[in-house]
């Protein structure tokens, strides 16, 4: 009596964990810390050259060519930091980095509009979200900008990006259309003024916003300034050199195929979350018959 117990027993325990690594193996994973959606951006282990938040090793090729996606229709500002720290040779890198942007995106009044905001001590707008509507202008338009002067005033850009170049006067379509507005801020240093309370007013205006810090930025501004959750929207990169890298993941999250991989097969996904509670009540099932044998041997050890 007792081996047909313990048998049994063993048999349980074996169809419980065998069940639980079934629903593991049917979780979809995304990346480093899975769990995140697609174009997820890993912790923040402060590891220079890594993804949002930094941390946990490359996943993908960053070196990889940026290709045309068909990204969502957004209202896309850059906030470029153009202060003393960053040398011309460094801000041609940044301007890379910015055309590579615009070559992996769809480009156009009725799709992705552009502009671009640059500030050091003081704030130019350079463009606005109207100014230009095809990839050949926008590339020129990064080329003919210059640096400004000392200075990391990022709240004031912040500030001026929100009240002046996310308006309908500046090109920015109006709420009703539901277009997505998204603030890609890079940055080597530490803000001169305050971050926080600008920061969380665009956010609350419905601007999301993604900080990139280079070198000797500062961490703790980054995640101050960026949109939630933080391991989307903070990245960092060790020098300018590696920032064109950069296009790769920000493709990851601003293209409808990366954001739809998951829920494009409807049946698929259906037949997922069906699997799923079949085994959730299998486990709920199996775990009391558990219990209760669990019970019946140590009362028979007991005697």
């Amino acid at each position: 009596m007792a081996r047909a117990l313990l048998a049994l027993y063993c048999c349980c325990v074996a169809l419980l964990t065998g069940a639980r690594g079934t629903r593991d193996a049917r979780r979809p994973v995304y990346g480093p810390g899975h769990g995140h959606r697609p174009g997820y951006r890993p912790g923040h282990g402060h590891r220079p050259g890594y993804g949002p938040g930094y941390g946990h090793g490359p996943a993908t090729n960053w070196g990889a060519p940026a290709e045309v996606c068909k990204s969502r229709p957004l209202d896309l500002i850059f906030i470029i930091d153009s202060s003393r720290s960053v040398r011309p040779a460094e801000f041609e890198k940044v301007k890379v980095f910015l055309s590579d942007m615009v070559d992996s995106l769809e480009i156009g009044q009725d799709v992705t509009r552009v502009g671009l905001v640059n500030y050091a001590s003081t704030v130019n707008i350079e463009f606005r979200l109207s100014a230009y509507h095809n990839k050949a202008q926008l590339k020129q338009a990064f080329s003919r900008i210059d640096p400004l002067s000392t200075g990391t005033m990022t709240g004031l850009a912040i500030k001026t990006a929100m009240e002046q170049a996310f308006t309908e006067g500046s090109g920015a379509r109006p709420q009703s259309k539901n277009i997505g507005k998204v603030a890609i801020i890079v940055t080597d240093g530490r803000p001169q003024d305050k971050v926080e309370d600008v920061s969380a007013a665009a956010r609350a205006s419905g601007i999301e916003i993604y900080a990139v810090g280079v070198d000797r930025a500062d961490m703790k501004s980054l995640r101050l300034m960026a949109s939630q959750p933080l391991d989307d929207h903070v990245f960092y990169v060790e020098t300018y050199g590696v920032i064109e890298k950069l296009t790769s993941k920000f493709r990851e999250t601003l293209c409808e195929e990366a954001r739809s991989d998951v829920s494009e097969d409807a049946c698929m996904c259906e037949a997922q979350i069906a699997f799923q509670k079949k085994v959730h009540h299998n486990i709920k099932e199996i775990t009391s018959k558990l219990d209760d044998l669990t019970r019946r041997v140590q009362q028979f050890r007991l005697r």
